[in-house]
């Protein structure tokens, strides 16, 4: 792997990097580029890695503001082409973390229609597969139960809508954990109240085929503090991610 460029006060963690391309570790909080949701912000993603690398990038995928982990780029318009036509493919292979409410079943695809957001009304096909890696419960009573009770899932995307994995679980009624737009406010403020901020979404893996190369990269972005904090919470082994 070639060695990254100086880093600057801000700079992002990189997870592989060469003259191609590279897999940068995102913050959450931190938005990808300007855009209508922006708000005013002037700090982005985008132009901290411009500065870091010094020199332009090619974003290849967007991740939520709240949403950690795994972020491509490109350094030149070849690359970024080769990497855009295989975003969608067999050959990308993009897994998340969630925490949700409830106790899904071991594993489950949810095959729903999403619109484009704000401004977008056309529903397109939305395919997201579920995997339940572990359980665990608060003593806080919930619809009837003594006890709240809330899961560890690996999520795969089968295709990109806006915020579908957000949405996906909401319309499963597994409403994911910090997520202040699509989520349940009760259940958040159970992780508020123990110290977790954040939405508990992490993309977590990025594999796919260099197109220069050929080589298979497989980058994996560590768990944060507060994520650390709700393995630590439920006893969860971070083995399993």
């Amino acid at each position: 792997m070639d060695a990254p460029a100086p880093a600057c006060e801000q700079s992002l963690g990189v997870l592989f990097a060469d003259e191609h391309l590279a897999v940068i570790d995102k913050p959450a909080g931190l938005m990808v580029h300007d855009s209508k949701l922006a708000r005013g912000e002037t700090d982005f993603a985008a132009d901290r890695l411009r500065e870091q690398f010094g020199k332009p990038i090619f974003l290849i995928h967007r991740l939520d503001r709240a949403t950690s982990g795994c972020l491509l780029l490109a350094f030149d318009r070849e690359t970024a082409s080769a990497l855009g036509k295989n975003l969608m493919s067999q050959d990308f292979v993009k897994e998340y973390l969630a925490v949700c409410r409830g106790w899904p079943e071991a594993s489950f695809t949810i095959d729903h229609a999403l619109d484009g957001g704000p401004g977008k009304p056309e529903k397109k096909p939305a395919v997201t597969h579920f995997q339940r890696l572990a359980t665990g419960e608060l003593p806080v009573p919930s619809n009837g139960f003594e006890n709240s009770r809330y899961a560890l899932l690996r999520c795969q995307l089968e295709t990109g809508r806006f915020r579908q994995i957000r949405r996906h679980l909401k319309h499963a009624f597994h409403h994911m954990i910090g997520d202040t737009s699509h989520g349940d406010g009760r259940h958040n403020l159970q992780f508020r109240m123990r110290g977790v901020h954040r939405m508990l979404l992490h993309a977590s893996r990025l594999s796919f085929t260099h197109p220069a190369s050929g080589q298979r990269i497989a980058a994996i972005a560590p768990l944060d503090a507060e994520w650390r904090k709700v393995f630590a919470l439920f006893g969860w082994d971070e083995t399993l991610v």
